[in-house]
C-alpha cells in the first residue's frame, strides 16, 4: 500500500512550495499545476490567492512531514 502524503516542497519552491508539492502529490509538472493556478485567477478572481494562502499555512514541509 502507497501511502501518500501532501507536503508542500522544498526543492522546488517558488513562493511557499504548495503548487510543487500538489505536483508532486498528483504525479504532474510543477509548471503545469503553477499555469491552472494562475489561470484560475483570471477566472475566478483572487479567492486562489487565498486557498493558496491557507494551503501554505496548512500543508507541513516536506522535511518536517510524519510518514
Amino acid at each position: 500500500m502507497n501511502n501518500k502524503l501532501l507536503t508542500r516542497s522544498t526543492k522546488d519552491r517558488m513562493i511557499a512550495g504548495v503548487c510543487a508539492g500538489l505536483a508532486e502529490y498528483m504525479g504532474m509538472d510543477p509548471t503545469v499545476i503553477r499555469l491552472i493556478f494562475v489561470l484560475l485567477f483570471f477566472v475566478t478572481g483572487p479567492g486562489v490567492f487565498l486557498a493558496y494562502f491557507i494551503m501554505a499555512l496548512i500543508v507541513p514541509n516536506e522535511s518536517t512531514a510524519q510518514v
